[in-house]
């Protein structure tokens, strides 16, 4: 049954955006990356990732990418095949361009060339509020705590290497935790309205939920349906602005179905002869954009 108020159906897609993908049979979700597919040669397989698709398995998930890399490869290249191989993580509710590799040495060198952060990567998201200043660099390092509250939980958060003096202001240096890992984030605002900001975002390290912490946190600017980093100390679905809300036909109730707008744009491996890919975002990401008036750069 389709509802046709416009409304009630963009509620229904938002909602069924992570469930879809988790009840298809491996076969046809390796038939769905497949048509995914935006580029292939004989070491990599470059995929445009779906949202709500999990890269790895674990309580709860039916469907991972990692299961159906062997199915994957047969359907490529032929029932011979060898099963591909993942060569970094994109998080379960992040879309865009994802390498996969043909063999262990290729996803080996392209593992090391993440690690050593040669590999370019750009980000898009929308986030609520204006970054300020509208370009810069977020370096703070990352920790993960455990939050106490009614319902207790894991999450990433700043670990400060500064603060300011409660006495009289001065910056001072604070001793360092052990075991936080240094995280850098480039940013940049691509447009602004009805509350909101579409960025550009590059991460130079690779940190766990890294641009996701350093826009909430860092910059006060969380991404667009990150229910998860728009409160400290509950797990609640994030407070949208009026203004915002307005322009999406969303009531505050049903804020808890806005997906993650938090998308791959752009990746460029230094390989022998260097690659440069890029996906445009989904269409739920497209129609937000549209929503907000937010114009899309034109690259």
């Amino acid at each position: 049954q389709i509802p046709k108020d416009p409304t009630q159906r963009w509620l229904r897609e938002l909602a069924a955006l992570s469930k879809q993908l988790q009840q298809v049979h491996p076969n046809v979700l390796a038939k769905i990356l497949k048509q995914r597919t935006v580029y292939q040669n004989e070491e990599i397989v470059v995929i445009d990732k779906p949202y709500g698709l999990p890269v790895h398995g674990g309580p709860g998930i039916k469907n991972c990418i990692a299961d159906v890399l062997p199915i994957l490869a047969k359907m490529l290249e032929n029932m011979k095949a060898d099963p591909l191989h993942l060569c970094h993580r994109l998080d379960k509710e992040t879309t865009g361009v994802m390498v996969l590799a043909r063999s262990k040495e290729a996803a080996e060198q392209i593992r090391q060339l993440f690690k050593t952060r040669q590999v370019e990567k750009i980000y898009w998201a929308i986030v609520l509020g204006d970054p300020d200043p509208v370009e810069g660099i977020v370096e703070i390092p990352i920790v993960e705590k455990e939050v106490q509250s009614h319902q207790s939980h894991y999450k990433m958060t700043l670990a400060p290497n500064y603060r300011l003096c409660p006495e009289d202001g001065k910056v001072m240096k604070i001793r360092k935790n052990q075991n936080a890992e240094s995280a850098v984030t480039r940013y940049r605002r691509l447009a602004s309205a009805s509350a909101c900001s579409l960025l550009e975002l590059q991460p130079i390290t690779g940190v766990k939920h890294q641009i996701r912490v350093h826009l909430a946190y860092g910059l006060g600017c969380p991404i667009v349906g990150d229910h998860k980093y728009s409160h400290w100390s509950k797990l609640a679905p994030q407070k949208l602005p009026e203004l915002t809300l307005r322009r999406l036909k969303l009531e505050q109730s049903k804020a808890r179905h806005l997906p993650l707008h938090l998308h791959a744009h752009r990746l460029c491996l230094p390989m022998a002869q260097p690659l440069d890919f890029v996906c445009k975002p989904p269409l739920f990401f497209q129609k937000t954009l549209r929503k907000l008036e937010l114009d899309i750069p034109k690259d």
